[in-house]
C-alpha cells in the first residue's frame, strides 16, 4: 500500500521502567495494523524504577513525545487526548490500576481506545496473580504457545473472559542469525538484578566468571550489566556486580559492558545466565546458550523455566568445553521463532486490533475481573498504591501536576530517590544480615 494511502494511527505506551519501556515502545510497532503508520507517544510513571536519560538511549526506541507523569496525571491526559491504541507496559498491580482509572474516566465513551498488556519476558512466578491483575485489556498478550495455554487455562479456571489472551512472541528478538565463531571468541554472561539475590551467590557466580577468563585467556569474557549503581530497573538490584568485583582482580580478558543486549549479541559466542530473557533473544540467534544449574534448578531462580530445553548446564562443564544443543520442540513452544516465522508472529494481535478499531458503535467499558465485590479484601489497596480509591478516582492529596516541577521540587525528588536507592542497596541488606545473626 502507497505510504500516502496509509492511515496514522495514534498509539500511546504507559511504562515504569527502562525494560517496560522497551517492550511497550517495540511491541507498539509490532501490533500496528499494517495498513497503517503511528503517532507513538511514551509516558513514563514516576516511581522508584522511573528510567534515566542513560537507560532510555540504551534501549534505543524512538518515540515522537516523551513525557514523565503520576498515575493521576496519566489518567486526566486519557480523559483529554484521542488514541487508538494504548499499550499498558506496567506491573500487574499498575495495571489494573489503570484499568480501573481508565474506566472511570472513560465512562460513557465508545471511542476509547484498545487497551494491550502483556509480559516483558519469561513469567515463571505469580502466574494467577500477574495475569488476574491484567485481566479487563482487550488483549492479554501471551508470548509463547505454551503461555497462551496457561494464560487461557487461568482465565477459564476463575470463570473469568479468556477470549483477550492473544498469542505473539517477544517483541525484542531479532538481529543476525549465528553462523560461526568471532576471534577472539566471546563469552557473556548475562546479569539479572535480583537473581541471584544473596551475597554468598553473587560472588560465586562472579568467581567462576573470572575463573573462566584465567582458564581460556583466548577468549573475551563479558559481563553484561543492566544499569550503573544508582539506577533501577524492573527489579530492585541490591548487590550490584559492578562493587563486587572492585574486591577481585580480574584479567584483563575480562570485561563489564552495558549497551543494547542485541549489540552484544553480535559478538556473542556462548550466552551464560540464569535464567534471563537474554538467554531465548540468544536462542532465537541460534547462539549457544547456557542456562546455569551450579546454584541448583529452583523456581526461585526462574532457571526452572528451562527444564526439558537442551540449555541446562554448570560452569564446570563449559570451561571443560561443553557446547549445549537446544531442544527444538522447547523452543518452539516458547515462542522463539528461530525457524523464521517471527515475521508473522504479531499477525493475531493485528488482526484483533484492527477488527476492535473497526467495531460498529465502538468499544464497550472495560470490565477487570478484580472489582469491590469480587476482591473487596485486595483491590482497595492494589488502587491506593496510585492514589486511586475504590471506584477508580483519585484519593484526596494524590499527586498531579500540570506543568514541569520547579527546580527545588526536582532536587527534593532527586534526592528522595536517592535516600530510597541507599536504603535498598545498602541498609536493607545490613539489616537483613543482623536479622540471620
Amino acid at each position: 500500500m502507497p505510504a500516502s494511502a496509509k492511515k496514522t494511527r495514534r498509539v500511546a505506551v504507559l511504562a515504569d521502567s527502562d525494560t517496560r519501556w522497551k517492550w511497550g515502545a517495540l511491541t507498539a510497532n509490532r501490533i500496528a495494523p499494517e495498513d497503517s503508520d503511528i503517532r507513538l507517544d511514551g509516558y513514563l510513571l514516576r516511581g522508584r524504577a522511573t528510567p534515566t536519560a542513560r537507560q532510555l538511549q540504551e534501549v534505543g526506541v524512538h518515540a515522537d513525545s516523551l513525557n514523565e507523569v503520576t498515575a493521576v496525571e496519566f489518567l486526566r491526559t486519557m480523559a483529554k487526548e484521542q488514541y487508538d491504541v494504548l499499550v499498558l507496559a506496567l506491573v500487574g498491580g499498575g495495571v489494573q490500576a489503570m484499568l480501573h482509572g481508565l474506566k472511570r474516566v472513560w465512562e460513557g465513551r465508545s471511542d476509547r481506545p484498545v487497551v494491550v498488556t502483556g509480559y516483558v519476558g519469561v513469567v515463571y512466578e505469580k502466574l494467577a496473580d500477574g495475569l488476574l491483575l491484567r485481566h479487563g485489556a482487550d488483549l492479554v498478550l501471551a508470548n509463547s504457545r505454551q503461555d497462551a495455554e496457561r494464560f487461557r487455562a487461568v482465565y477459564e479456571g476463575v470463570g473469568a473472559d479468556a477470549s483477550s489472551v492473544t498469542e505473539v512472541a517477544l517483541p525484542f528478538l531479532g538481529g543476525e542469525p549465528y553462523t560461526g565463531e568471532h576471534d577472539p571468541y566471546t563469552v557473556v554472561f548475562a546479569a539479572q538484578p535480583s537473581v541471584p539475590d544473596s551475597r554468598k551467590d553473587r560472588t560465586y557466580l562472579l568467581n567462576r566468571l573470572i575463573k573462566h577468563a584465567r582458564r581460556h585467556p583466548e577468549r573475551e569474557v563479558l559481563l553484561k550489566l543492566r544499569s550503573k549503581p544508582g539506577e533501577h530497573t524492573t527489579h530492585i538490584e541490591e548487590l550490584p556486580y559492578q562493587k563486587l568485583v572492585q574486591r577481585l582482580e580480574p584479567p584483563a580478558n575480562f570485561k563489564l559492558v552495558y549497551g543494547n543486549m542485541g549489540e552484544v549479541l553480535d559478538r556473542t559466542d556462548l550466552m551464560v545466565t540464569i535464567s534471563s530473557t537474554a538467554a531465548l533473544e540468544s536462542l532465537h540467534r541460534r547462539i549457544p546458550t547456557v542456562v546455569l544449574t551450579d546454584l541448583g534448578v529452583r523456581e526461585v531462580l526462574g532457571n526452572h523455566h528451562f527444564v526439558g530445553s537442551g540449555c541446562l548446564a554448570s560452569w564446570d562443564q563449559l570451561d571443560e568445553g561443553h557446547r549445549p544443543t537446544p531442544d527444538e520442540e522447547w523452543v518452539s513452544r516458547q515462542g522463539v521463532c528461530a525457524d523464521g516465522t517471527y515475521a508473522t508472529a504479531f499477525d493475531p494481535a493485528r488482526e484483533r486490533i484492527a477488527k476492535l478499531l473497526g467495531r460498529p458503535g465502538g468499544l464497550p467499558a472495560l470490565t477487570p475481573y478484580y472489582t469491590p465485590t469480587t476482591a473487596p479484601g485486595y483491590l482497595p489497596g492494589i488502587l491506593a498504591r496510585h492514589h486511586l480509591g475504590p471506584d477508580g478516582s483519585p484519593l484526596p492529596g494524590a499527586p498531579a501536576h500540570d506543568r514541569e516541577p520547579g527546580p527545588v521540587r526536582q532536587i527534593v525528588r532527586r534526592a528522595a530517590r536517592g535516600a530510597y536507592r541507599h536504603g535498598v542497596q545498602r541498609v536493607a541488606p545490613v539489616i537483613r544480615r543482623m536479622g540471620e545473626l
